[in-house]
């Protein structure tokens, strides 16, 4: 009998340990993330100035949040004072859900490693200098719910991949040098022109994906939904469809009759 108990008291304190030991592992490589963030920021009013190495857990540190598995669920640093570039290290922490990083001086590119965040719900960027493009890659984040890249120095297209996240509510990207035209497809249907507003290059909503044939020349958009063609009298009518839509072309025509005033719309308010 007392060989038993010692044997299975001999396997708990293993697995504990075992498990103390994976946890203390993932809570020091999140730790290792957040310290590589803070080496490359510049924190005038030392905000970062709990975030020690030396300590076991980052759970410790002001602006940092973790869950009941000291896993690392939010990055509080917006209207810190801080200048720099985010790091790619970030996409390590899986957990993540809200990175708030607004109202800095913030340079740099955004990571495309952000992308790996599979649990981010909130990404605030706004109200920084960043630079460059938005990355594709932000479209894995299929929880996210809030993207504020708004008032940067954000260049390029409106990433595509951004119209699958169906959780998505919030966007604003308003006050940036954005090109092409804006989703007008998925969550994108409900966000308001305003969040686009102030991208002297971007050309505005796009219709959904046609194919014109006009005097037997066609003109072909980014997506291939139903071909649409204009008969003698001008108007459209659809010959065909290439995709799996189960809309009428009847309801796309009048889809994209209403796009056609949000276009209206913001030719007006450029």
């Amino acid at each position: 009998m007392a060989s038993t108990f010692t044997s299975l008291w001999a396997f708990f304190l293993f697995f504990f340990c075992v498990s103390l030991t994976l946890t203390l592992a993932v809570a020091n490589s999140e730790g290792d993330a957040l310290y590589t963030l803070k080496r490359s920021l510049s924190d005038p009013d030392n905000v970062l100035q709990s975030w020690d190495p030396t300590l076991v857990s980052p759970c410790t540190w002001f602006h940092v949040t973790c869950n009941q598995d000291n896993r690392v669920t939010r990055v509080d640093l917006g209207n810190s004072n801080l200048s720099g570039h985010l790091v790619p290290e970030l996409g390590k922490l899986e957990h993540l859900q809200y990175l708030e990083l607004y109202k800095n001086n913030i340079q740099g590119t955004i990571p495309p490693e952000l992308g790996n965040l599979k649990s981010l719900v909130s990404l605030d960027l706004y109200n920084n200098n960043i630079t460059g493009t938005i990355p594709p890659s932000l479209g894995k984040l299929k929880n996210l719910v809030f993207l504020r890249l708004n008032d940067n120095r954000l260049t390029g297209p409106i990433p595509r991949e951004l119209v699958a996240i169906s959780s998505l509510k919030v966007v604003d990207v308003s006050n940036n040098n954005l090109c092409g035209t804006i989703p007008t497809s998925g969550p994108f249907e409900h966000i308001p022109l305003n969040n686009f507003e102030n991208n002297p290059r971007l050309e505005g909503p796009e219709l959904l994906g046609l194919l014109y044939l006009i005097g037997g020349n066609s003109r072909m958009s980014v997506s291939e939904e139903p071909i649409v063609s204009l008969s003698n009298s001008g108007e459209e009518q659809v010959i065909s469809s290439n995709s799996s839509s189960s809309r009428a072309p009847t309801e796309l025509l009048d889809e994209n009759e209403r796009l056609r005033r949000k276009q209206r719309q913001w030719r007006r308010k450029r």
